[in-house]
């Protein structure tokens, strides 16, 4: 790619970012999105949000503002951890992660790799209007100025490895503070057990529950609750809030009417009579409901499911981590999720059954990848252009408008691979809801490591070995040694792409991000159709992890790999990790609430993936050296290899155990500070009654006389 190219792509993509956050600056500021960009404030009723009825029109209203960038500045991490969690700390941490790393390694990079690789030709010189002219590829074989690449590679390296530990050393340390902090929360007293055998005596597993644990946990067994297949009873639970929801919009209408000189008495009249005629169905199906809840019919459908309570945090620590029966497959024991972060229908799904699912997951995910092999090799068909009007002669009729073939080469291939990969996320966070996770937050994780590896697998290794694809794929099967060397040949001629990549993923996609165009485009719609009239509710939704982390964990690996090849890429991706932070920590405080707590469990994750960057560099050098004819270089980066993975290894025995489990140690130190404060039994009461399933809570019907349908079945 030519300098002009990336000239280009970056004007391009500057201006549209400055256009799209000049009109999310100005649509913030004003009463009527309020819904959208102040959802998360409006949802927690705070008085700091614009409103109608309290803010008269002012002229200061039509002027875009840049406060949210001095908030991110202001902001610190207590308040984020107090107001929104540990999970969002992580991830707002990823994002000065990077801004450490890449600042540093810009600096270094800038300073003596950059003139090092433009004066270090002997030969022919690369053209100075291309960007190879700032690489490694720049640099003569044999010559002894690789070695100063290799001291950076090591610097990187170690550096690298040093922030890596001291963020898992502080995230460690919070994880078990914030377990501390929420001790009133159920889920620490309570373990999920599956596959419950039936009761010899009274052929139901309810009672097998009490007496089972009665006998091996008798000093710290509280209390169960069985779980019912409860489809049915669902399904009529979704009828009464259609129902609900139908009364509450014909009410509105006939409230409309009857104050609209245009309507006649008829029409409220005939609105009325079809109220009358849903709320006598609404009644109907409360006492179907109220029948199906009985105790006598509803244990007819008792799953092998079960939430068991325990007095103490000790008692379900040590439950949850045993084996608590001779067959493996009885009587399964882990930790409870949080109420809120249960997927109820998947405890439904029978224990056995569950890898058979994530095979037919993991296959279904490795199609798609399969399927995205050929808009990705389109994409760098037109990012190489040159090599396109070889195969595709009509190629060459961009040459006749100036300026048009800048455009073509440096920012319309990124643009169309950001806009083929937008919808992977959504597509994989679909899969993972087919899989049987118990809880939210599991199948984000999982829908989070899907992403990644699809973006590592098409984004990273296709567009690097598109071209001469199955050649090359051919080649290294059978010469498996020679794997090193191609990586290294590829990865030095793609720099300039992943540039525009990276400009475009950042400024296009973080502004469209702030905009949200998506639920402008949705709220405008219900405005003026079928919500015409009605009060706005705010749009309230979790921070999508699955969606952001792994595209922002692909620009790391990216940046990582190409720290050493082209310092010139690092201080784009500083960048991008700057405007990422400020416009995340604005979406955090503004509009996505925290649906789950996971206390940190995202960063064993984060933490592979940088990882897996660093190998990636490190393997990625080791054939580079090889090219340049420097064999000596190649060997001395191996034991530098070794110590990475060792080190990786070191922080799984060392950090990991503790993020998969609480330990007996943590637990019980919990359970002494509640009997010291006087709160244990408040809080094992709490969690008595925090894992009813939703098929046998009350039912608000919003009727006179009929509050709400209460079922007769209770926790035992």
């Amino acid at each position: 790619m030519k300098l002009e190219s990336l000239v280009v792509s970056a004007a391009i993509n500057i201006g549209l970012a400055l256009v799209i956050l000049s009109l999310f600056a100005l649509l913030k500021k004003q009463p009527f999105y309020a819904p959208i960009y102040y959802a998360r404030r409006l949802s927690l009723g705070h008085r700091n949000v614009p409103n109608s009825d309290r803010q008269p029109f002012n002229l200061r209203r039509l002027l875009p503002e840049v406060e949210w960038i001095c908030r991110a500045v202001r902001v610190t991490e207590e308040e984020i951890l107090e107001n929104c969690g540990l999970d969002v700390l992580v991830f707002v941490r990823l994002f000065k992660f990077g801004i450490r790393f890449f600042l540093v390694c810009s600096i270094v990079g800038l300073l003596v790799l950059l003139p090092l690789n433009y004066t270090g030709s002997t030969g022919p010189n690369i053209s100075s209007h291309s960007l190879d002219a700032f690489t490694i590829s720049n640099i003569s074989s044999g010559s002894d100025r690789l070695w100063v690449h290799f001291s950076i590679l090591c610097f990187v390296s170690c550096y690298g490895m040093y922030l890596l530990y001291k963020e898992y050393s502080n995230i460690f340390c919070k994880r078990i503070q914030q377990i501390c902090n929420r001790r009133g929360e159920p889920d620490q007293f309570t373990i999920l057990v599956r596959e419950i055998p039936l009761c010899n005596e009274h052929k139901t597993r309810g009672c097998n529950i009490d007496h089972f644990f009665s006998k091996h946990h008798p000093y710290s067994y509280q209390s169960s609750q069985i779980l019912y297949d409860g489809k049915h009873l669902d399904n009529l639970l979704c009828q009464a809030r259609s129902l609900t929801k139908k009364i509450e919009d014909l009410r509105h209408l006939s409230s409309t009417k009857k104050h609209s000189r245009k309507s006649s008495a008829s029409d409220a009249w005939k609105y009325d009579a079809k109220i009358e005629q849903l709320e006598d169905m609404l009644q109907t199906l409360g006492r179907e409901i109220r029948r199906i809840q009985c105790r006598m019919t509803i244990e007819q459908k008792e799953l092998p499911v079960a939430f068991v309570t325990f007095s103490s945090r000790w008692g379900a620590v040590l439950a949850a981590q045993s084996q608590q029966h001779t067959n493996p497959l009885l009587w399964i024991t882990q930790a409870a999720p949080e109420p809120r972060d249960v997927i109820w229908q998947n405890l439904a799904i029978q224990y056995r059954h569950l890898p058979l699912y994530k095979i037919v997951i993991v296959v279904a995910a490795s199609l798609l990848t399969i399927f995205f092999v050929l808009p990705v090799t389109a994409v760098q068909g037109i990012a190489k252009y040159d090599r396109l009007k070889k195969w595709f002669p009509p190629a060459m009729a961009v040459d006749l408008i100036p300026g048009l073939r800048s455009i073509v080469t440096g920012y319309l291939p990124s643009a169309i691979l950001n806009g083929f990969i937008y919808i992977v996320p959504f597509a994989m966070i679909g899969l993972a809801r087919l899989a049987g996770y118990i809880s939210r937050s599991k199948k984000d994780i999982n829908a989070c490591n899907m992403v990644f590896y699809f973006l590592v697998g098409n984004v990273f290794f296709l567009s690097l070995l598109s071209g001469s694809l199955l050649d090359q794929i051919g080649e290294s099967f059978f010469h498996p040694k020679d794997i090193p060397n191609r990586l290294a040949s590829a990865v030095s001629a793609q720099a300039d792409f992943f540039v525009t990549y990276i400009l475009t993923n950042g400024l296009a996609g973080f502004s469209l991000e702030m905009l949200q165009p998506g639920l402008l485009l949705w709220d405008t719609l219900k405005t003026y159709t079928w919500d015409r009239g009605k009060k706005k509710s705010p749009y309230v939704y979790s921070l999508p992890y699955y969606r952001i982390i792994p595209f922002v964990g692909l620009v790391m690996l990216i940046g990582i790999v190409y720290a050493v090849v082209s310092p010139l890429l690092l201080p784009f991706i500083v960048g991008y990790f700057l405007l990422g932070y400020a416009v995340f920590i604005n979406q955090i405080e503004d509009v996505y609430i925290t649906t789950y707590e996971t206390c940190g469990l995202y960063w064993p994750y984060i933490h592979h993936y940088i990882i897996v960057a660093i190998i990636l560099m490190q393997v990625t050098m080791i054939g580079l050296f090889g090219l340049k004819a420097k064999p000596s270089a190649s060997f001395s980066v191996i034991p530098l290899l070794v110590i990475t993975i060792l080190f990786n290894e070191y922080c799984k025995i060392r950090f990991l155990p503790t993020f998969k489990q609480v330990s007996v140690q943590d637990a019980k130190n919990n359970d002494e500070l509640d009997k010291k404060d006087g709160l244990m039994e408040e809080n094992v009461r709490k969690a008595l009654d925090a894992y009813s399933p939703p098929c046998l809570r009350p039912l608000d019907l919003g009727l006179e006389g009929t509050s709400s349908i209460k079922p007769f079945l209770s926790p035992a």
